[in-house]
């Protein structure tokens, strides 16, 4: 019976002790869900910035003729190389530059799947959701103009 008893303080004193270190514990998880909250304010304010068609006065457009008589225009502005405003397909995109190890440039828009990867003989624009080409063989005026070097 002493033991039983014994047994009983030690689980009593444990949960004593215990009791401020669980404060601590749900205290300390407080700031999660403002984090959380945070995140998904982020995400919104990008994919809000996806939604809304960029305001494209003021900015350098570029016209590009595609195969099968596909048109798109990019709009650039000097001042910052990170974004571009594409025209396809009716409506204009926001497209963010995404880093490549190969030197070309590539622009993607995460919400509507739409990836332009520009080379310096051409660009091409791509449908990342659903895995296929939208318009390949794309070239500006200057692009078109430039012949090939035979060797």
């Amino acid at each position: 019976m002493k033991t039983l008893s014994a047994f009983a303080l030690l689980v009593a004193g444990l949960a004593i002790g215990m009791a401020p270190a669980i404060a601590q514990n749900a205290s300390s998880s407080q700031p999660a869900p403002k984090k959380a909250q945070a995140k998904k304010a982020a995400k919104s304010e990008a994919k809000a910035e996806d939604d809304d068609e960029p305001d494209v006065k003021g900015l350098q457009a570029t016209a590009f003729n595609c195969e099968l008589g596909n048109k798109l225009t990019i709009y650039t502005d000097a001042a910052n190389d990170q974004q571009i405003a594409l025209h396809w397909n009716k409506r204009t995109h926001r497209m963010q530059r995404v880093t490549t190890t190969t030197g070309a440039q590539r622009f993607e828009n995460a919400k509507n799947g739409l990836v332009w990867i520009g080379i310096p003989a051409k660009g091409m624009l791509l449908d990342s959701k659903h895995g296929k080409q939208l318009a390949n063989e794309c070239k500006n005026p200057e692009q078109a103009g430039q012949k090939v070097a035979e060797r």
